[in-house]
Order: structure tokens, then sequence, then C-alpha cells
């Protein structure tokens, strides 16, 4: 099964890792990735650049309406995330639970990601994404 850690913190906590040496961040979060390839449950994992330089489109409103970032009344950015393909959600637990980037404001959200075999196989468009991922191979 695959799972995906969300990687989250409020601005203060975002706030600490500015002052952070990089060089000391950077080895610290290798060693943690490292721990996941050699274990063989790493698929993959990136980080979001700053959300000033993002833009929210919402639909509550015909047409959508683009907003440039920075947000108002924000209290917690993604900041990056990982998928991992293990055994259980416990097993996703337990390797969140091990993240050197820790302390107050940070979190990390762990959500299951379906996979096509879960949806009506009769279905035309399961069908057509099906024949997709085949050709490209993601299945």
């Amino acid at each position: 099964m695959k799972y995906m850690l969300i990687m989250r913190a409020d601005d203060e906590a975002l706030a600490t890792m500015v002052n952070a040496d990089f060089d000391e961040v950077m080895a610290t979060v290798g060693r943690y990735n490292d721990e996941m390839i050699r274990a063989g449950v790493l698929v993959a994992a990136e980080g979001l650049d700053s959300a000033a330089d993002g833009v929210v489109v919402d639909y509550s409103t015909e047409p959508p309406l683009v907003t440039d970032g920075p947000y108002g009344e924000t209290k917690e950015l993604f900041g990056g995330f990982y998928i991992l393909n293990v055994a259980s959600k416990e097993e996703a637990v337990e390797w969140a639970k091990r993240s050197p980037i820790t302390g107050a404001g940070f979190k990390t959200e762990i959500r299951r990601i379906t996979s096509i075999d879960e949806f009506p196989q009769d279905n035309e468009w399961i069908r057509k994404e099906r024949t997709w991922r085949e050709a490209t191979g993601q299945l």
C-alpha cells in the first residue's frame, strides 16, 4: 500500500527553519531518506517552494477566483511530502514518527493513496486511465 506523508508546519515552526544550518538540516534529512531507501519503502520525496510564490484557485465562485500567495489566515502550510510503499498504515506511522524535522508547530499528516484497482473497472474513464498507465509503465 502507498501512503503519503504530508509535512506541515505553522508560521512559527517555519521561522525556526530559516535560522537552522542548511547543511546540518540536509544531512539529517538525508540520513532519514537513506534509511527509507535502504528499507525499500521510499517511492518519492519532494519539498515545496514557498507559499509566497504559490497560487490558490478557489472554486467557490464562477469563474474560479485565483489568488497569488502569500495567503492570509494560514495556520499550517504543506512544506513537502514523502510517498512510501509499506505494508500498513501502522508502518507509515512508524516511519513518520522517525522524521528528523520535529518540534512545536511541525506535523505530518498520513493519507493512504488509493489504487486504480479500487475503482469500478467497467467505467470507460478508468479503462482509459489503466491503458495510459500501462503504456507509460505506471502499472
